[in-house]
């Protein structure tokens, strides 16, 4: 595919699709756009001419007021979005998410088929693989679409007399979801359907197919009983809410996974109070004493929990990472980049695993924080906060 063809068939390009709906826009900003390109030829020398591909941007963002990425240099900003996202721990095999383009997708009806297609790509009979789709970004004709869902699989949380059935983090678009009509089984772990709307603000929904949903029951490996707890944890961990910012454009609607850390699951969405605070029920069942804190009930179910979450993955032949593993390849990933000598941009509060922090290697040192681009990010338009999991390889 050439840039003339991207160009000609992206939504919104004169001379291409329009939804003739009007959006308030700003013009890409030229600088930003020079500074990725500045990036990407430093770092691909191999394609082809800098100065004559800047000029035609800047010429593109003087008539149009924005431009169009080449399929390289979309993969590339891709990539590098993984590279600078500071509260991801698996950034050591940044390069290898594969990109779906698909900025010619507007219809949300489209938009729920990739995002389905999307997860049985990512899925692989288990063997989860990076991965991100691409829609529309906004342009001065039309606005793009937007997928409200935070994450592409959710569980409903049902609002009933004394608490939430479910997950109580998602009980807002579970009534929105409602108000559109849906209705779950009434159980909790119902996986919510996608809502997306084109840009107006208008959310559609459509419920995910269940053969793009792999689903992995909880159990223990010694611990018969934790089977009747009826828990499951869907597969496949893409985020869905932020923004693909990319040389001053950004696509709101970029959905892109990795694969799990246990953590991410069981120390925080099956153990959070907020959450599913499951840690006082295993802890009952271990016979422990929640009377006082000082018996380190909690310590003691968040670890078999935790163990009892990826025995279950293994055993699924699911993949997930422990947070030591994790943690060693991280410093591997800071070493190959400073070796190069790229800033590592990295959260402490995010790099440290929320269960054993001071066991694991990445807990006792500082790091850098920056705001690089490209970038994954929260914009005002975006709905919803930040996600626990998700982040490409962790």
């Amino acid at each position: 595919m050439t840039l003339s063809d991207v160009r000609t068939g992206l939504p919104g390009w004169p001379g291409g699709q329009e939804n003739q709906r009007p959006a308030a826009f700003r013009p890409v900003d030229a600088d930003a756009a020079e500074e990725f390109l500045t990036l990407f030829y430093a770092e691909q020398p191999d394609n082809g001419g800098f100065a004559s591909r800047l000029r035609q941007v800047k010429s593109d963002i003087e008539l149009a007021g924005t431009y169009v990425h080449t399929p390289q240099e979309l993969a590339f900003g891709a990539q590098v979005a993984w590279r600078n996202a500071s509260r991801c721990i698996g950034r050591l095999y940044w390069r290898s998410i594969r990109v779906r383009d698909r900025r010619h997708v507007l219809d949300p009806a489209e938009v729920a088929a990739e995002a389905a297609a999307h997860l049985r790509e990512a899925t692989n009979g288990g063997q989860i693989r990076p991965l991100i789709t691409v829609f529309a970004p906004d342009t001065p004709q039309r606005r793009g679409p937007r997928i409200w869902n935070d994450q592409l699989i959710r569980y409903a949380g049902y609002r009933r007399p004394g608490g939430v059935l479910g997950d109580p983090m998602n009980a807002a678009l579970t009534g929105r979801a409602q108000q559109l009509g849906w209705r779950g089984a009434g159980t909790a772990h119902d996986v919510l359907p996608l809502l997306i709307d084109d840009g107006s603000g208008a959310p559609e929904m459509f419920p995910l197919p269940p053969d793009a949903v792999l689903e992995v029951p909880v159990t223990h490996p010694t611990l018969d009983w934790f089977a009747d707890l009826g828990v499951r944890w869907h597969a496949v961990p893409a985020i869905s809410n932020m923004c693909l910012e990319i040389g001053g454009i950004c696509y709101q609607a970029s959905p892109f996974n990795g694969w799990y850390m246990g953590t991410e699951i069981g120390a925080r969405n099956l153990a959070d109070n907020d959450r599913y605070d499951l840690l006082p029920a295993v802890a009952q069942r271990l016979g422990l004493d929640i009377s006082t804190e000082r018996s380190l009930w909690r310590d003691r179910a968040l670890v078999e929990l935790n163990i009892a979450v990826l025995h279950s993955f293994d055993q699924a032949e699911v993949k997930i990472a422990d947070h030591h593993t994790e943690s060693h390849r991280f410093l591997t990933h800071l070493d190959r980049e400073e070796c190069k000598g790229r800033l590592v941009p990295a959260d402490w509060t995010w790099i440290v695993p929320p269960m054993s922090g001071a066991a694991t290697p990445v807990f006792h040192r500082y790091y850098d924080d920056a705001d690089l681009k490209p970038a994954f990010v929260h914009h005002p338009a975006c709905r919803g906060g930040a996600s626990h999991g998700g982040c490409p390889a962790g």
